[in-house]
């Protein structure tokens, strides 16, 4: 889905209720989805997924975990083929073994054929009639809950309630957000809750003293850029462009040519460079982030104990 995140997500205004009659319907699909038998699958499987449509970390954080259960088990990462979405599959791809199929069970089907272990999907939680056996939920710091309005009326993809179903939830970003940490435990007190934030790992290839044209197509470009500023990037141009967004060649030259006219360098996202064409690249750098992990032994050791 290409889409540039509503203003009126983040609080409950005219718009949102004028819109309310509609994410109904969005209740009453997922009420459905709970009546479906679950599937079993032989492989161990973590589902890392978010509520919050858009920008919470879950890419990020299926990398982290395969990196840190790659010694332990065969792993492979799924991810359901949309079209829309090949950024992150691209991505995906360059981190370790991949299987992308239209459906997630025909995936899981030819990881347990191909022997893999364990299984790390990128996305999949309002999927109900897959037997996960570890369900991990992500957040932003910033977006929270947003609205706390079901889609389109807010950013919510299900019920916030669906949380009771899920073992452990992650906060990424940068801010502090002591009342979503107490919200989640009081929709679940049993659920484990973590705290992650971006720090980048390939700053030396950059000139902090030139100035930079930031761009970036990606579910939260905030908290991108406050990477950036922490990080002491002179940022003199921003351009943001839809999650997900093609960026067709007439526009990035004239993107490209902004910045030579301007003086500027251009950095981006790993996700939005793998988006883009090879001919597109030429001369691009992108940021490389890893999720820092706050009591990273402590969350290691849980998903071992918990597969």
């Amino acid at each position: 889905m290409k889409f540039l995140k509503p203003l009126f997500w983040n609080s409950k205004n005219i718009i949102s209720i004028i819109l309310f009659p509609l994410s109904l319907i969005t209740l009453i699909v997922n009420e459905l989805k709970e009546l479906s038998s679950k599937k079993k699958f032989l492989i161990k499987t973590i589902c890392v997924g978010n509520t919050y449509l858009g920008g919470t970390g879950k890419t990020s954080l299926a990398i982290k975990i395969q990196t840190l259960l790659k010694k332990k088990f065969k792993t492979v990462f799924i991810k359901k083929n949309y079209t829309s979405q090949l950024d992150e599959i691209n991505l995906l791809e360059t981190k370790g073994s991949l299987i992308s199929k239209d459906s997630r069970e025909e995936a899981l089907y030819l990881a347990s054929k191909k022997k893999y272990e364990l299984a790390i999907l990128d996305d999949g939680l309002q999927q109900k009639n897959i037997n996960y056996d570890l369900k991990i939920i992500c957040f932003n710091t910033e977006d929270g809950f947003g609205n706390n309005y079901l889609l389109p009326a807010g950013p919510l993809r299900e019920n916030i309630n669906k949380i009771k179903n899920y073992d452990i939830a992650f906060i990424n970003g940068e801010k502090k957000n002591n009342n979503l940490f107490l919200k989640l435990k009081s929709i679940n007190r049993k659920i484990q809750i973590f705290e992650g934030k971006y720090k980048p790992v390939n700053l030396k290839r950059f000139n902090l003293k030139k100035k930079y044209l930031m761009f970036c197509g990606i579910g939260n470009p905030h908290e991108f850029e406050q990477t950036l500023v922490k990080n002491k990037f002179l940022i003199k141009e921003r351009i943001i462009y839809p999650d997900h967004y093609k960026i067709p060649d007439e526009i990035f030259n004239k993107l490209k040519l902004k910045a030579k006219k301007e003086n500027l360098s251009i950095v981006t996202t790993e996700k939005d460079f793998f988006r883009l064409s090879k001919s597109q690249r030429k001369n691009i750098k992108f940021l490389k982030i890893s999720l820092e992990i706050k009591d990273i032994k402590k969350f290691k050791k849980l998903l071992i104990s918990k597969l």
